[in-house]
C-alpha cells in the first residue's frame, strides 16, 4: 500500500472517530472504496453490532442528507419507490370532465411528477447534492423486493411505467444491512461490496464507551466492557450489543453503582433489564451467575 493511501485510511479513521464511530481499518478501507467505485455497500453482522450507525456516521462526515428505507416483511415496491397522490388525481379527474383534450392527453397529464409522491428510494436518485441512502434490515423484506433493488443498485435508475425511467441526479452512498435471518440473493450480492461487522473485542468496545458515554468512570467502563465480553460468551437467545453496554453502563451509574463487585450482586441483577432483553436469557442470570461475572471483572 502506498503512503499516501495508508494515511487516506488513517485519516478517514480518525474523522469516524472523532464523529464517534470506532471503526477496524477492514471497514474504513470499504468505505472508502464504496465512494471511489461508487458501489453499495452491504454490511452483515448480529444485530446491534453498529451497521445502522455507519450510514449515520458518513452522512454527519459528508454533511448531507440520510435517507433511511426500514425494511419489513410485505414492503413492496410502491412504499419504497414511490406511489401516486390518488387523492389529487381523482380530484383533477373531475376537473377535467369538462376539458376537451383527448383522453392521451388527460392521462398524459394526470400521471405527471406534480401527481408523484417520492418513497425513499426514488428521493434518494433525485436530490441535488448526493444522500446516504441506507436500506436497513433487507433481510427483513422478502426476494421479490430485492429483485426491485437491482435496477437501483445497478444503474442507478428506476423503472416508472407511467413516467419512464428516472435516472439519478446524484449517485447516493448507499448501505444496506442484514442481520443475516435470511440468505442473500447472488445477484444483490454481486451488485454491493461487501464487510461482516462482528461484535467488538474488548479493546474496541471500552473506546466506544469513553466516546459515547464520556461520563462513565474509567474503572467503571473497563469493568461494565469486561463483564459484557463474558456475558457474550453464554449461551443466550440474543446477545447484548453495543447499544446494550451504553445503556447499562448508564443505568449502573443512575442507581448508583461505581464499582461491580461480588458482594454487589443483587443490585447488579436490578440492572439487567438494560442489558439482557428477553426472559429466557434473563432467567439465566441468577445471583451466584451475576455474582461469578463481577468477580472476573
Amino acid at each position: 500500500m502506498s503512503v499516501s493511501r495508508a494515511q487516506e485510511l488513517a485519516a478517514w479513521q480518525q474523522d469516524l472517530a472523532r464523529a464517534g464511530y470506532i471503526a477496524e481499518p477492514g471497514l474504513v478501507a470499504a468505505l472508502m472504496l464504496m465512494q471511489d467505485l461508487e458501489r453499495p455497500l452491504l454490511l452483515e453482522g448480529d444485530a446491534g453490532v453498529g451497521k445502522t450507525e455507519v450510514a449515520k456516521v458518513l452522512a454527519t462526515l459528508r454533511d448531507t442528507r440520510l435517507i433511511r428505507l426500514q425494511c419489513y416483511e410485505g414492503l413492496d415496491a410502491h412504499a419504497a419507490m414511490y406511489e401516486w397522490n390518488y387523492q389529487r388525481q381523482l380530484l383533477a379527474i373531475k376537473l377535467l370532465e369538462h376539458d376537451d383534450r383527448g383522453i392521451a392527453q388527460k392521462e398524459q397529464d394526470i400521471f405527471s411528477e406534480r401527481y408523484l409522491l417520492k418513497r425513499p428510494l426514488l428521493e434518494a436518485i433525485t436530490c441535488e447534492q448526493a444522500p446516504v441512502l441506507l436500506i436497513d434490515e433487507v433481510d427483513r423484506a422478502d426476494e421479490a423486493f430485492e429483485a426491485y433493488l437491482l435496477e437501483l443498485l445497478s444503474d442507478f435508475q428506476l423503472s416508472i411505467p407511467e413516467l419512464g425511467t428516472v435516472r439519478a441526479i446524484t449517485r447516493p452512498l448507499v448501505v444496506i444491512t442484514s442481520n443475516g435471518t435470511r440468505e442473500l440473493s447472488d445477484a444483490l450480492r454481486r451488485r454491493c461490496l461487501y464487510h461482516y461487522i462482528d461484535y467488538p473485542d474488548y479493546d474496541k468496545e471500552l473506546a466506544i464507551v469513553h466516546a459515547k458515554a464520556p461520563g462513565v468512570p474509567a474503572a467503571l467502563a473497563a469493568q461494565v466492557v469486561a463483564f459484557v465480553q463474558s456475558v457474550r460468551r453464554m449461551e443466550l437467545q440474543k446477545k447484548p450489543g453495543i447499544a446494550e453496554t451504553l445503556d447499562w453502563a448508564a443505568a449502573l451509574l443512575r442507581l448508583g453503582i461505581t464499582v461491580i463487585e461480588k458482594d454487589g450482586a443483587e443490585r447488579i441483577l436490578q440492572t439487567l433489564g438494560a442489558l439482557i432483553k428477553t426472559r429466557d436469557d434473563r432467567v439465566a442470570f441468577t445471583r451466584e451467575v451475576v455474582a461469578r461475572l463481577a468477580a472476573a471483572c
